[in-house]
């Protein structure tokens, strides 16, 4: 375990030797990672690990000229302050934009897991996929992970909270008359993982796979998977980040109020639900509920500070840096899809004929909205029933048309910091060889 007395020191020295180095303002960020994971191979414990990571981040002003450090592991204090000072020599002036502290304090979320719960868990569910399926290789990581975040500046802000996460990964694989199968899915949660639902989740895919079917094309309905829907909610996520509204790269940059998607789609940020939670954003700024989309109606882009002071709306608590060495900028931190009340097997019920998609290759998000898929695991569709695998077929469209005319499942569940239910999307290119 971390000894926390130390990086508390650590990062309250950082600031006193900015605060020294003739700094106008100065923010520190500091992250602990305690990461636990158990490793299956080829049904089998493979390796257990611990993996301990520390990092810190100083910003710094001086002169009204930012300069930026950032150290990994064991740090020299003023060797991290002599490097911000040195970049910011190089860099021109910016208004400086630090938090003031509130009197808040924020507790901690999550429980951790010990190492033979976790082994135990790994264990149950590959052998309730190998009772049924004694022929296939399941390969699997279940992981308990702690993350302290604390961030303080010279304003006297100083939010600190941890964050343990449980995670499993399980993937079966069969090989059979020369054709490859690969099957997989996982969880994230708080507090519990659940090894039988994982388990089934694997044996549902694997008897839908259990026999090939005939390649078809066309215009066709598409129903995703709450494990593939994320790709389409990545798009969206671009189309509300208020940089591109600033750029004048998002679609919907003039549509607040406007209908731009299905009206049944409800889409928000909530900072307190699932596992992927988080009380304050990297600028300090309480996070807070919002609703992007409500009912298919634009609502509300999300903004860091300084492109919310850029466009007179202020923050929505959504500053936050994709890595150490980078600034704070508009980011998400979950994103929720507000489910619908028909479950994935009437979904599937309801296609005369289509395909569904459960995994996929060449899924990166793209602001105009075109896409083009590989599958890598989808199924066929025939007078509401899955009839068998689909092969070597693409599926190709525009996330904002196809988004217009939409079904959506009640099925909704965490993938990533994505909360996502099934979706069926009315008419999508489907291409097969």
């Amino acid at each position: 375990v971390f000894d926390r007395q130390k990086p508390d020191v650590l990062s309250e020295q950082v600031l006193e030797l900015a605060k020294a180095a003739g700094a106008d303002a100065a923010e520190v960020y500091q992250a602990l990672t305690d990461t636990n994971p158990v490793f299956f191979d080829a049904n089998r414990v493979k390796r257990i690990e611990r993996s301990q990571t520390e990092a810190i981040a100083l910003r710094l002003w001086r002169g009204g000229r930012p300069g930026l450090a950032v150290a990994h592991g064991p740090v020299d204090p003023q060797a991290l302050v002599e490097r911000a000072a040195a970049i910011s020599q190089m860099t021109l002036p910016e208004a400086v934009e630090l938090a003031s502290p509130k009197p808040v304090s924020y507790s901690d979320v999550g429980h951790a897991v010990s190492i033979p719960t976790l082994t135990q868990w790994g264990k149950e569910a590959i052998a309730h996929v190998r009772d049924c399926y004694p022929d296939v290789l399941c390969y699997a990581e279940w992981t308990c992970e702690a993350e302290t975040t604390r961030l303080l500046n010279s304003k006297g802000l100083d939010y600190r909270y941890t964050d343990t996460t449980l995670s499993s990964y399980l993937s079966a694989e069969r090989i059979r008359d020369g054709d490859f199968l690969n099957v997989s899915d996982g969880q994230t949660r708080r507090d519990l993982l659940s090894p039988t639902q994982l388990a089934g989740q694997i044996l549902q895919r694997l008897h839908w796979a259990r026999d090939s079917a005939p390649t078809l094309q066309g215009r066709l309905p598409v129903l995703f998977t709450s494990k593939a829907a994320d790709m389409l909610w990545g798009t969206v996520q671009l189309a509300l980040d208020g940089r591109r509204v600033l750029e004048r790269s998002s679609p919907w940059s003039d549509l607040v109020g406007e209908q731009v998607l299905s009206h049944h789609l409800t889409l928000s940020q909530q900072p307190q639900a699932g596992p992927f939670s988080c009380p304050f954003d990297d600028e300090g700024m309480p996070t807070r509920q919002i609703t992007f989309i409500d009912r298919g109606e634009l609502q509300l882009f999300y903004t860091d500070r300084t492109v919310g002071n850029r466009l007179g709306s202020g923050t929505t608590g959504n500053g936050f840096r994709p890595d150490l060495g980078s600034y704070p900028r508009p980011g998400m931190f979950n994103f929720l899809v507000e489910p619908g009340d028909r479950s994935l097997a009437a979904l599937i019920k309801q296609l005369d004929r289509g395909i569904v998609v459960d995994q996929m290759l060449g899924e990166d998000s793209s602001i105009s909205g075109n896409f083009s898929i590989n599958v890598d695991l989808g199924y066929r569709v025939e007078n509401g029933q899955i009839i068998g695998r689909l092969k070597n077929t693409m599926v190709s469209g525009n996330v904002y048309r196809a988004l217009k005319q939409v079904e959506v499942g009640d099925d909704a569940q965490w993938n990533g910091p994505c909360y996502t239910p099934s979706v069926v999307l009315g008419d999508l290119s489907v291409v097969s060889r």
